[in-house]
């Protein structure tokens, strides 16, 4: 006797008829007949009266009836226990992670989490990275995606890098390109008219400092917009923006090229406390963030180069 056998002997009981239920448990109706069989087989006794209007308890299975439902809500019982000392099944995540990254990766992320784990809370904190790492060494997270980090943060976090980004250009996808050749130089988009985020974005730190050193004054027409914004303004013409490519992805109004040398990146990182020992639910969730973030990083490229060709509507939101 096994659980498999006991599940099929209820639902044959719940619908009187082995064709429902073998529908109800997605089973061949052959495979579910042999299931009952050999149940009866074990106890030695029929369970059910076979007839072409349906099939009814016998007296054995009425006997066996209020057994199997509490054998089946004891089995489940035990799998929410041990799912629950897992932390899958109750519990909290306290992820952290800047603007940019919750407008793309972390969307992705959350979604394919609360898909397999509905009953873990989830709450996010969205700031700076260097808010993030003040709001982690507080413990008011258990994670944080952040796109910076320094010798400072070794002793009190641990860092792991996850994906390497390039930074591009985009413009609107409705107006002529910005440059015919397949990248474009810093000295360009200084003369182009230019959208650029808040001096709190890291983004702003390392394009200013770009600028700087190549001694460029960029032509800003908009400055302190947040990323939403910041695309929003760039797809309807308004100028043009230096952002992470991952931010391409169901853009289709963005058209994107690639900066010519210095080619600017960011390093997005997963940070946690070096000295709290994490959840089971935690540590799903940095497995989901580890897998979430190679695929999109493969889509982000995809995207990228769609976008850098030209490629409009649908395909290049693909």
């Amino acid at each position: 006797m096994n659980l498999e056998q006991l599940r099929s002997f209820v639902e044959v009981a719940r619908f009187g008829n082995f064709t429902r239920a073998a529908e109800e448990l997605y089973l061949a109706q052959p495979s579910l007949s042999r299931q009952i069989a050999a149940l009866e087989k074990d106890l030695g006794a029929e369970l059910f009266q076979r007839a072409r209007g349906g099939s009814t308890l016998t007296v054995a299975g009425e006997a066996l009836l209020p057994l199997a439902r509490r054998m089946l809500a004891d089995a489940e019982s035990v799998r929410r226990e041990l799912a629950e000392l897992a932390g899958l099944e109750r519990g909290r995540v306290r992820l952290g992670a800047t603007p940019t990254l919750c407008i793309s990766l972390v969307a992705e992320v959350l979604s394919a989490f609360h898909a397999d784990h509905p009953a873990i809370e989830l709450h996010l904190s969205e700031q700076g990275s260097r808010r993030l790492l003040d709001e982690l060494g507080s413990g008011e997270l258990d994670l944080a995606l952040i796109t910076t980090s320094d010798a400072a943060t070794a002793e009190r976090f641990t860092v792991t890098p996850l994906l390497v980004e390039e930074l591009v250009v985009v413009s609107s996808a409705a107006a002529p390109p910005v440059t015919t050749r397949d990248r474009i130089g810093l000295a360009e988009v200084a003369r182009l008219p230019q959208i650029v985020f808040s001096s709190t974005y890291d983004l702003r730190t390392t394009t200013d400092a770009a600028f700087r050193a190549a001694e460029l004054t960029p032509d800003i027409v908009l400055e302190g917009a947040e990323m939403d914004a910041v695309l929003r303004f760039v797809e309807r013409g308004l100028g043009v923006a230096i952002v992470p490519a991952m931010v391409l992805i169901d853009r289709p109004g963005l058209r994107s090229v690639r900066l010519d040398a210095p080619t600017l990146t960011r390093t997005i990182s997963l940070a946690k406390p070096a000295d709290v020992a994490t959840t089971a639910a935690v540590d799903v969730m940095q497995r989901t963030i580890a897998t979430t973030a190679t695929a999109f990083a493969s889509r982000a490229g995809e995207t990228m180069r769609l976008a850098g060709a030209g490629v409009g509507g649908d395909d290049a939101a693909r």
